[in-house]
């Protein structure tokens, strides 16, 4: 393999979507405000897609070092585990794209002031602690409350934030929305791999409860997903427009269906790349919707009652 494909085996670039679509949904929900700053939006995407990388890099050789990954994995290979990278190379890789992101939330800071530190600090130590550490947040049962915080809350509310500086209502459930989603990409990863984590003695829903408790959370949280943008026109948050994400409806039945039809180990995979597509989609279809409410409506989001919504104009979108 060449040097640029030994490295795209360790950033893992299947699984960017899920930090690429809580980013552009929260760019969405952004737009529908007062305030839109393409910098912010920017920098938000470039932090959000290094602390992806970053989690990707220590997870990668800290599952070496533990023993984690052996040669009967069944997911794809990895590259500390393979021979590919060394760990101090790896290391490396993740310390710098860690820096990366350290340098896209300081200029962030000077946009939208300190609590961006709080909220970049609390995102790296969550990536490192993913993994490492003495109580790896992946071991311990605690991986999928960091995925609906970190990939959920914190990435849509934080991007919000960001470049509007405003966290409306409908920010707080969007993230509930797309975390849930992000959840299901490390139930079907979890399912996957049962049999390595219950010798490597960890601790997660599958090896806990059973492969059928997993199922069950999968329908759930796709449930969950797809009630609140419903949820969101009922309490007059926004528009109808956000019920385009209905368009990705029927490819996370499709996911559950096979999920549900007892397929084991490395047919998987398949399943765990398309579910990370389904947050990707989910996430374009909500931002696609908060766009066309804002060129149907107007600026603003806020209850379309009696009055009509979004009294603006749509060129606030092109502020800068």
């Amino acid at each position: 393999m060449t040097f640029r494909q030994r490295w795209m085996l360790a950033i893992r670039p299947k699984t960017l979507p899920a930090a690429v679509g809580p980013v552009l949904m929260g760019c969405g929900l952004a737009a529908t405000l007062e305030k839109f700053n393409w910098g912010a939006a920017l920098a938000a995407l470039f932090g959000a897609v290094m602390i992806q990388i970053g989690t990707n890099l220590v997870n990668d050789v800290v599952d070496y070092s533990k023993g984690a990954d052996t040669d009967e994995r069944l997911g794809p290979v990895r590259a500390t585990q393979s021979g590919l990278l060394s760990p101090r190379q790896v290391w490396t890789g993740a310390a710098l794209s860690f820096g990366l992101a350290v340098l896209a939330g300081i200029f962030l800071t000077w946009v939208a002031g300190w609590p961006v530190v709080a909220i970049g600090l609390a995102s790296i130590l969550a990536g490192v602690a993913y993994s490492a550490g003495p109580y790896p947040l992946a071991s311990i049962g605690l991986g999928d409350l960091f995925v609906m915080v970190f990939f959920g809350f914190m990435a849509v509310c934080g991007t919000v934030f960001v470049v509007s500086g405003e966290v409306p209502e409908a920010a707080w459930w969007a993230g509930a929305a797309v975390g849930a989603l992000a959840v299901n990409i490390l139930g079907v990863n979890n399912i996957r791999d049962i049999k390595a984590d219950r010798q490597a003695n960890r601790r997660n829903i599958p090896v806990v409860f059973g492969r059928k408790a997993a199922e069950i959370e999968f329908g759930l949280m796709l449930v969950l997903a797809f009630i609140v943008p419903v949820l969101l026109v009922a309490r007059h948050l926004t528009s109808w427009t956000v019920l385009f994400v209905f368009l990705s409806f029927p490819l996370g039945v499709k996911l559950l269906n096979r999920l549900r039809s007892g397929l084991e180990g490395l047919p998987l995979n398949p399943i765990l790349g398309e579910t990370a597509q389904l947050v990707f989609w989910y996430s374009v279809l909500f931002a696609f919707g908060m766009l066309l409410s804002l060129l149907l409506y107007g600026s603003k989001l806020s209850p379309p009652s009696e009055s009509p919504p979004y009294q603006t104009s749509a060129a606030h979108i092109l502020y800068a």
